[in-house]
């Protein structure tokens, strides 16, 4: 079963009681709430990536540490959720803030999928739009744990003996000549650079199949290749594991990424090119 939805098919799912949710988050905008309130697909409910999918933390946790299970539950009851509901999550910007939201309740054990292209490839369709707040009563979902999937930083730095580490930055991050957010330049030693964006068209959809099964092949992986993402802050990573979950591979994440390791004391660091 495939994780997205295209346009099309999230039209015909509407009128069987889907419950959709907008996760627009941009690193510049990180509150999108202002845009979904101008437009929004019918129905959407708005949820908050830095306050209902993160939870605050020291720098040495990250940017967006994992958030506990209850806090999740709690939020995902007051966007209206039930236990049996399809969920359907879409943002603005090139599906990286649906994957985070996909991440958490596809392992809290919501059957939950990302609308292919997002808010940009619902307008191109022609959907309708809705303005304001959605009216929504508060629902009684039960998630189950959804950290067991996630990496401690002695895990991720280990990983690489014993899998592919894939570091999901772009090229200039990984090989250390830049770094903008972090205090540190470089990449976890052992760790395959993969920029998340060859896996998208110009459109912002996902590529074909066959496309993304020969991006993974060139970093090494294969169907029974144990694999692990990690990014800056956990949340690019959340976009790679949702890659391969499309071509049937399941991964690990490290949810700390480069903002916990390059935060916390005696982390060894690696820059240049990866070596395969």
């Amino acid at each position: 079963m495939s994780h997205m939805v295209s346009a099309t098919e999230l039209a015909e799912l509407r009128s069987s009681g889907v419950r959709i949710l907008d996760v627009r988050f941009r690193l510049d905008q990180p509150d999108g709430r202002s845009d979904y309130l101008e437009g929004h697909i019918p129905g959407a409910v708005y949820v908050d990536l830095e306050s209902e999918l993160s939870r605050p933390g020291r720098s040495d946790e990250g940017r967006h540490p994992l958030p506990s299970t209850e806090r999740v539950q709690d939020a995902a009851r007051s966007w209206g959720l039930n236990d049996g509901d399809v969920v359907v999550v879409y943002d603005d910007y090139r599906g990286l803030a649906a994957a985070r939201a996909w991440w958490l309740l596809s392992r809290g054990g919501v059957d939950v999928r990302v609308l292919d292209g997002g808010w940009a490839e619902w307008q191109a369709a022609g959907g309708d739009v809705e303005t304001g707040s959605a009216e929504f009563t508060p629902g009684t979902v039960t998630l189950t744990d959804i950290a067991g999937d996630s990496l401690t930083i002695d895990e991720a730095a280990a990983f690489p003996e014993s899998g592919v580490l894939i570091d999901a930055r772009a090229p200039e991050r990984f090989r250390g000549e830049i770094e903008p957010l972090d205090p540190i330049a470089g990449h976890i030693p052992g760790a395959m650079n993969l920029p998340m964006g060859v896996h998208l068209r110009e459109d912002g959809t996902l590529r074909d199949l066959d496309s993304l099964r020969r991006n993974f092949a060139d970093v090494g992986i294969g169907d029974e290749t144990p694999v692990a993402a990690y990014c800056g802050s956990g949340i690019t990573a959340a976009h790679t594991a949702l890659v391969l979950a499309e071509v049937g591979i399941d991964a690990k994440i490290f949810h700390g990424s480069w903002s916990q390791w390059s935060n916390t004391p005696g982390r060894p660091i690696a820059k240049g090119e990866h070596t395969s």
